[in-house]
């Protein structure tokens, strides 16, 4: 009897946890982003190939976890993957889809804007602090080059996330 209380208390607490994780929203955003970064991961891979370089496994494993730019934008699959999913089971005149759709395109557009603009201006400064380094002398600490996508990192997220959106849809 105890045991079965149990398992119905345990039951009733992970019950939220299980539905989240099998929300197709939830699903279809966490694949588009992995399969975005693998995606990233192959092309670094394939671009490295033709001139001899050998990426290292930690560095292949920065790029799936967490490394920002390049090709396709996992920022734009996720987002878009999130809109499409709410199309699909809310419908467009649903509040969901409205916000997640206007939210997709601050993001796509953050991208290619703001994130880009900031990481070319990071990359001349860390250009300016060496020479003045070297020049001068002085002890120089290079800041972070945050990396932004083109339009065309950004259209390409932008589809693989609505592909993935719609095969769970419709799978």
């Amino acid at each position: 009897m105890i045991v079965t209380e149990m398992s119905v208390a345990m039951s009733a607490r992970t019950e939220p946890v299980r539905a989240f994780l099998e929300n197709p929203i939830f699903l279809s955003a966490v694949s588009s982003w992995f399969v975005a970064q693998l995606l990233k991961m192959v092309i670094v891979m394939l671009r490295g190939r033709g001139r001899g370089y050998k990426r290292s496994r930690r560095e292949l494993a920065e790029i799936v976890a967490w490394r920002t730019g390049g090709m396709p934008s996992s920022h734009a699959a996720l987002v878009s993957s999130i809109a499409t999913s709410a199309a699909f089971l809310e419908g467009i005149n649903s509040n969901l889809f409205v916000v997640s759709l206007f939210l997709a395109f601050i993001f796509m557009r953050d991208a290619m804007g703001v994130r880009r603009s900031s990481g070319v201006q990071a990359k001349t400064l860390n250009i300016i602090g060496r020479q003045l380094a070297e020049k001068w002398g002085i002890d120089y600490h290079p800041i972070k080059e945050v990396h932004g996508h083109t339009p065309l990192e950004v259209v390409i997220g932008m589809f693989l996330g609505i592909f993935i959106a719609a095969a769970y849809a419709y799978l």
